[in-house]
């Protein structure tokens, strides 16, 4: 006898159900909705997200948060100065008397991976992410460890003027889809977070929410999602008004282009279309630009950004 298939009502509709995974995550990081939304935005297109903040802002939470609620493996590694690759990715042991090398994998096997201040560690540590970040796989000893369907990583960094930090390269940096800062919460909600209700809360883990199998779904529908001629010449003419500013020493490359688009089709999934509005574009600009664009004169390229924003309303 065929099993009846249960209909799927409003409340199990993707939009819904992202819903309430924003909401559960926002009952620990308090006045941050756009930045939640970003980040689980991000991870349904299938990104990467670096987070820059001073210590104490939430982003080790926010990480561990996400990840609970989609019931994701989730692993933490803190980065220093003396780790070393093989920290990250794992080493070969010999074993005499097989005669024969066995690979012990690494922290980076997991399907949610916190790199916790990665600018401590050393270029050639930093290094050891971006393979596994591009080609969802690991090189080791001749041989290739595919990653999980599910691979995720969220690194955070600090400040570049703190002290004891090392400079991200912009291939590393071009290799997170998104880069967001989570700044200060409100005055009420930094009240509440010192409120006895919330402290306790914050020892007990979020509850799975959705699961693998659920992710990989919403991630093939992000892909279902088009664009009309008329949004994807908004997108290439924000494209190529970052190559054309004359305080942006270095524009938007197609492979930026691309995760704007991306981000682009994830922001309309979660509105429940399967269709990218202008909107979607100018939500996505800004996180994806903001570590890709690089001035003339050193500084952040947060007003450029905005110029060109503004620029666009007035086309």
């Amino acid at each position: 006898m065929e099993k009846t298939q249960k209909k799927q009502t409003p409340e199990d509709s993707p939009v819904n159900r992202i819903n309430r995974l924003v909401e559960c995550v926002g009952e620990r990081i308090l006045d941050k909705e756009s930045a939640i939304r970003q980040v689980i935005a991000a991870l349904l297109a299938g990104g990467h997200v670096l987070l820059e903040d001073r210590p104490g802002l939430g982003k080790t939470t926010l990480a561990a948060s996400v990840a609970q609620v989609f019931g994701l493996d989730f692993n933490r590694i803190q980065l220093t100065s003396d780790m070393m690759p093989s920290d990250v990715l794992g080493v070969s042991i010999y074993h005499p008397e097989k005669q024969a090398f066995s690979y012990h994998k690494g922290p980076i096997f997991t399907q949610f991976l916190l790199a916790d201040e990665l600018n401590r560690a050393t270029p050639k540590t930093q290094s050891a992410l971006l393979e596994a970040m591009a080609e969802n796989q690991v090189s080791m000893d001749g041989k290739t460890y595919p990653m999980d369907k599910v691979f995720f990583v969220m690194a955070t960094q600090n400040p570049i003027d703190d002290s004891g930090t090392y400079t991200l390269p912009h291939s590393q940096l071009d290799r997170f889809l998104i880069s967001l800062s989570l700044g200060y919460p409100s005055e009420a909600s930094e009240r509440r977070i010192y409120s006895g209700d919330y402290l306790q809360a914050m020892k007990q883990s979020l509850p799975a929410l959705s699961d693998t199998d659920e992710l990989l779904s919403w991630q093939q529908g992000v892909t279902q999602v088009h664009a009309a001629d008329e949004v994807l010449d908004y997108l290439q003419w924000l494209v190529t008004q970052s190559r054309k500013h004359p305080h942006i020493q270095q524009g938007l490359s197609p492979r930026a282009g691309l995760g704007l688009f991306r981000m682009a089709q994830s922001q309309a999934f979660m509105a429940g279309r399967d269709f990218i509005t202008p909107d979607d574009v100018t939500q996505s600009f800004y996180p994806v630009c903001r570590h890709r664009l690089l001035t003339d004169d050193g500084r952040l390229a947060d007003e450029y950004i905005e110029e060109m924003l503004d620029s666009a309303n007035l086309v």
